[in-house]
């Protein structure tokens, strides 16, 4: 097993809770604006989660919730403007500071940085939704707290494919028993694994608590602070009680070489 080097983070569930009162609303704004009477709701939008990547999620909904809708001839444009409108809308949300940072997100990527561990960041959301959240979120300069972000449609398939973890393991000039991966769906899980990275940690959320994390080394219910300890759901913690480095080198050293 190679020394641990870095930390490759997903976004959307994992650094920030956005998708039930972030990127589900900035949809549904985007139907509206567009005159559509379509309304994903909390229920709906759990279910279309198993479709990564925005522009995907708006065909499976058409293909298999709204079959009859008279689209354009131009469907491919026309999914794509929407996408683009609900992005405005998100990345306009983020900047009136209504999506915070996960419990412990910031504390974590500081002790990574001040201990020389590299960052990364692999997700299918948008490269415009990433900067938002970075700057409004977490800091205005957290853009470059990380070395890659391979973000959107960068690679041509989207997770449970491994191609966005393997665009940012060459970019970094790394293998994947040198990182830890961090996801919260059983989508990401999947993309990490086949991405040859066996050391993942799993925060869930409201929307993946029930998914399948075969592969994860640990899953816990949130990062965790001192003060406001995680809930393990799998794996061994050593009696820590929130997620920082001494606890990622020793899920890193267990991990199956």
């Amino acid at each position: 097993m190679a020394d641990l080097k870095a930390l490759i983070f997903d976004v959307d569930g994992t650094l920030a809770d956005t998708e039930r009162d972030g990127h589900r609303v900035a949809f549904n704004k985007a139907f509206e604006e567009a005159g559509l009477d379509w309304e994903w709701s909390v229920a709906l939008y759990g279910k279309l989660l198993a479709v990564t990547g925005g522009k995907e999620r708006i065909r499976y909904y058409l293909d298999h919730y709204n079959p009859d809708f008279p689209g354009p001839a131009d469907l491919d444009g026309f999914i794509a403007a929407l996408h683009a409108a609900k992005t405005d809308h998100y990345t306009r949300m983020l900047s009136q500071g209504l999506i915070p940072m996960r419990n412990g997100v910031k504390r974590l990527l500081q002790e990574a940085r001040q201990a020389g561990l590299r960052l990364a960041i692999a997700t299918t959301t948008t490269p415009a939704n990433v900067s938002a959240l970075l700057q409004h979120s977490l800091d205005p300069d957290a853009e470059r707290w990380f070395e890659v972000i391979a973000a959107g449609d960068i690679v041509p398939a989207k997770k449970p494919a491994p191609d966005i973890y393997l665009w940012a393991l060459d970019q970094m000039g790394l293998q994947g028993d040198a990182c830890i991966a961090f996801e919260d769906s059983h989508n990401g899980v999947q993309s990490a694994s086949q991405a040859s990275i066996s050391s993942i940690l799993v925060t869930t959320n409201g929307y993946t608590a029930e998914d399948d994390f075969n592969g994860a080394r640990l899953v816990v219910d949130q990062f965790g602070e001192p003060e406001q300890p995680f809930q393990v759901k799998f794996g061994e913690t050593g009696g820590r009680q929130f997620v920082d480095l001494a606890l990622l080198r020793a899920l890193h050293d267990r991990a199956d070489p």
